[in-house]
């Protein structure tokens, strides 16, 4: 199993916000930009202040998907 941070994208897209504007929004560091960037693991925490500052759920910036 492996995790996408598409809806993530998509989601930025539909807000019209940059990924700088969110990493300064949530106060995540540049380090977890690029991992979600490389749909690498992120820190729960992490992830809980990206959904704070979108007022949004989890499932809506990220998915499970099969492993290619």
């Amino acid at each position: 199993m492996a995790i996408s941070y598409k809806k993530l994208w998509k989601l930025l897209i539909d807000k019209d916000m940059k990924k700088e504007d969110l990493r300064i929004k949530a106060g995540i560091s540049t380090n977890t930009m690029a991992k979600l960037g490389k749909n690498e693991n992120v820190n729960t925490d992490m992830l809980v202040k990206i959904c704070s500052a979108l007022d949004c759920d989890i499932a809506d910036i990220m998915e499970i998907t099969e492993e290619k």
